[in-house]
């Protein structure tokens, strides 16, 4: 019985130290900025945040800080469609 937990256990290591098996399709956030909080999300190809700086080129600081932060599981400002 706990051979099969520890072989999950030891291959859900593995998959967590390969961030490239996962793409995010959908994906929402709440995110503490330094003068307010703002919402996040990704879905249907394209990142969304709730703070002013958004509107133009489809990216900001908040929406780059996450992408750093998921690494490889996260799409890029520059693969996302627009």
């Amino acid at each position: 019985m706990y051979s099969s937990l520890i072989g999950m256990v030891q291959k859900a290591q593995q998959h967590a130290q390969e961030g490239e098996r996962v793409n995010i399709t959908q994906f929402s956030a709440s995110f503490r900025g330094e003068h307010d909080s703002y919402e996040i999300t990704f879905a249907d190809g394209a990142w969304r945040c709730s703070c002013e700086r958004f509107t133009g080129p489809q990216y900001c600081s908040h929406t780059m800080a996450l992408e750093r932060m998921l690494g490889t599981m996260a799409p890029t400002c520059s693969t996302v469609s627009k």
